[in-house]
């Protein structure tokens, strides 16, 4: 399932299990009180990284982001006003961010035509058997689909993870991108037909008529040295057992959306967390308290 972030501010299941109200538990954060904010954390954290993971393609990258969006939550919760949940404020945090660090960056951008011969020139391979075949394939997979995320501009990646990948009411994912209700329609339609075009008469998970199919591409990857046995970092990367997984059976995936929005609920690495609560529980914790910086 995916992560929905307008769950109301009535609630949010803290680190603790218990039901705590998000307006009473950020409160006391703001108040000093660091358990309470370790407890915001708690609640932001898997969604915000899984959303780093999307627009960022590798988790190397996404825990980096993800730590500094964590730092911009924290030093600015209190500008969260209440009319939409922790989660979704949030995201929209996380998505200026995430636009100002691709713009910050030299990386290039993939496209769709570049993909497209990559895979295309696969599509004559046999199928591989060796060790582990399955699970090369699946990372395979995985990382084909971060990378078609990849091809859309940075605008339309947004709008398209929040809108099919996340599900969010266009509404919602409107004010997380911080554009109208028209204007997230049209990148989303955008996005959408991009993917669906670029995916048409390929992608052999989608429809097994495809020229390209993931077990046909394990053997070129790892010629390539783009595909590692000892390290699957999707793959093999530790899920959140608290939120719901995606559907993983290929068999049931039959179109784009759900192909796409097949990965598992990623749990954030400790790395992305260890840093923050090292420093909340340090004495330089004051310095992030928004109330002490007015």
């Amino acid at each position: 399932m995916a992560d929905r972030g307008q769950q109301g501010v009535d609630g949010e299941r803290g680190v603790d299990g218990e039901r705590v109200d998000e307006r009473i538990l950020v409160d006391r954060a703001l108040a000093g009180d660091r358990a309470a904010l370790e407890s915001v954390v708690g609640i932001v954290r898997g969604p915000v990284y899984r959303l780093a993971l999307r627009m960022e393609w590798r988790p190397p990258d996404a825990e980096d982001a993800g730590q500094e969006i964590l730092i911009r939550i924290i030093t600015g919760l209190a500008s969260w006003d209440g009319r939409s949940a922790l989660t979704t404020w949030s995201y929209r945090v996380a998505v200026n961010h995430l636009l100002n660090r691709r713009r910050r960056t030299d990386r290039a951008e993939l496209s769709f035509d570049a993909l497209g011969d990559e895979l295309d020139r696969s599509a004559a391979e046999e199928a591989y058997t060796g060790v582990d075949a399955e699970l090369l394939a699946e990372e395979v997979r995985l990382s084909c689909t971060q990378a078609v995320l990849q091809c859309l501009g940075p605008d339309e990646r947004v709008a398209y993870v929040l809108g099919d990948i996340m599900r969010l009411p266009n509404r919602e994912a409107a004010w997380i991108a911080g554009i109208g209700d028209a204007a997230f329609r049209k990148r989303l339609q955008r996005a959408r037909e991009a993917v669906r075009a670029f995916t048409a008469g390929r992608c052999g998970v989608i429809d097994r008529r495809g020229s390209c199919r993931c077990e046909r591409r394990v053997t070129r990857a790892l010629s390539a040295g783009r595909l590692q046995p000892e390290r699957l970092p999707l793959a093999r990367h530790p899920v959140d057992p608290a939120v719901e997984a995606a559907a993983r059976d290929l068999a049931e995936l039959g179109s784009v959306g759900a192909l796409m929005r097949s990965h598992p609920a990623y749990a954030a690495p400790r790395a992305v967390t260890a840093a923050i609560t090292d420093l909340l529980r340090s004495d330089r914790y004051a310095f992030l308290r928004p109330a002490d910086t007015e």
